[in-house]
This record gives C-alpha cells, sequence and structure tokens, in this order.
C-alpha cells in the first residue's frame, strides 16, 4: 500500500477455530509476520461469536462495513471451523482465501459437542446446541471458485480427516505435508507462501 489516496487498503481477517480465539498461536503468527514483513496490512482476528449464525453475521459485518467504495481489499484466513466460515465468505464476496486444516463437514462432528463448553483462551461458558448442527449445514459451499483457495493440510491432523478437504479443494491450490497434527505444526514457515498467494504489496 501506498500514500496514494486511490490505492487500496489491504486487509487480512484470521477466522480461528472452534473454542479459539485471537490469542491463539497461529494467530498471533501471523500478525506478527504481518506487522514485520507487510506493516501496511491492517490485521483483524475478532473473537468470535459462540454460534454459527452470529459468527456469519459478525464477520459479514466487518467486512461490509469498509467494503463499500472498493477502496478495501480482504484476505482470509481461516483454521479448522474458521475454514468452513471463510469458505462461505470466500464465496460470498469472490475473497481470496487460505486454510489451514479446514473443517469440510463440521455438521457431522457437532453431535459430540452438544452441551455446555469452556473456552481455554477466555474461560467463557456457552452452550452448544442442537440447531446449530442445521445452522453450520445451511452455509456449506458446493461448486468452489477454485482460484481463490490455498489449503494447507497435514496428514496427521487427529481431530478432521484431511482427506476430506484433500478431496473437496483438489482442484485448488493444494499443500499436503504429511505427519502434523491439527494445530499444522511449523505453521509460521507457511506464511511467505500465504502471503504470495494473496499478492500482498
Amino acid at each position: 500500500m501506498h500514500n496514494n489516496e486511490n490505492d487500496l487498503t489491504d486487509n487480512v481477517l484470521y477466522v480461528h477455530g472452534f473454542n479459539s480465539s485471537p490469542l491463539s498461536l497461529k494467530a498471533q503468527q501471523t500478525k506478527q509476520y504481518l506487522t514485520r514483513h507487510h506493516p501496511a496490512v491492517n490485521f483483524h482476528c475478532p473473537q468470535l461469536a459462540t454460534n454459527p449464525n452470529e459468527i456469519v453475521e459478525q464477520l459479514k459485518t466487518l467486512i461490509e462495513n469498509t467494503i463499500e467504495g472498493n477502496k478495501q481489499r480482504w484476505f482470509l484466513i481461516g483454521s479448522s471451523l474458521g475454514g468452513y466460515f471463510s469458505t462461505y465468505l470466500a464465496q460470498k464476496y469472490q475473497l481470496s482465501a487460505a486454510l489451514i486444516n479446514p473443517a469440510v463437514k463440521p455438521y457431522q462432528l457437532m453431535s459430540d459437542l452438544i452441551g455446555m463448553q469452556t473456552n481455554p483462551y477466555t474461560d467463557q461458558e456457552f452452550e452448544v446446541k442442537v440447531s446449530h448442527i442445521d445452522d453450520l449445514k445451511a452455509l456449506e459451499q458446493e461448486k468452489l471458485i477454485q482460484n481463490n483457495y490455498l489449503v494447507m493440510l497435514q496428514t496427521g491432523d487427529e481431530v478432521l480427516d484431511y482427506r476430506q478437504a484433500e478431496q473437496k479443494y483438489q482442484e485448488c491450490s493444494l499443500i499436503v505435508q504429511q505427519g502434523g497434527d491439527h494445530s499444522f505444526i511449523d505453521y509460521q514457515n507457511m506464511l511467505p507462501a500465504l502471503v504470495k498467494f494473496f499478492q500482498l504489496t
């Protein structure tokens, strides 16, 4: 970004996963990398609401409040369940998205989480309801804008079956690393490739 008023402002929106936080390691690593190497980029990582519909409205409001006038460019980074929400947003607004071990069918996993949960970062207690399963299913995207996605998977993911994402995003830019885990080991090493995909200036 330059000082010319006609130039665009770049925004990176990091969408954290289920029961996570802006204080998560990957969110912090992303923020630090951008601050160091791309200080003109605005980094956003809000603490997400605790139900799917509120999360979507929260993220849509953030983007729509600034995207008018075409002076703002938005790029998405989504981890785990955040990857599912990022796919929804990428399709809706035709944005580029980098997904890290993304959830593909999270509504299939929600039945095991029904009930009270406590966020380990914020100590906030919240309830996962049966209705959230249908709310998540309604957000599913089928026909992807293939060029808009960089998807990073590790086969050692102990939470999600990486093969679901490998199949869903098979026509997109796909990086599959052997081993690792759900947190994506050595994520910070991927940040240069991620920034290159976004073509940040």
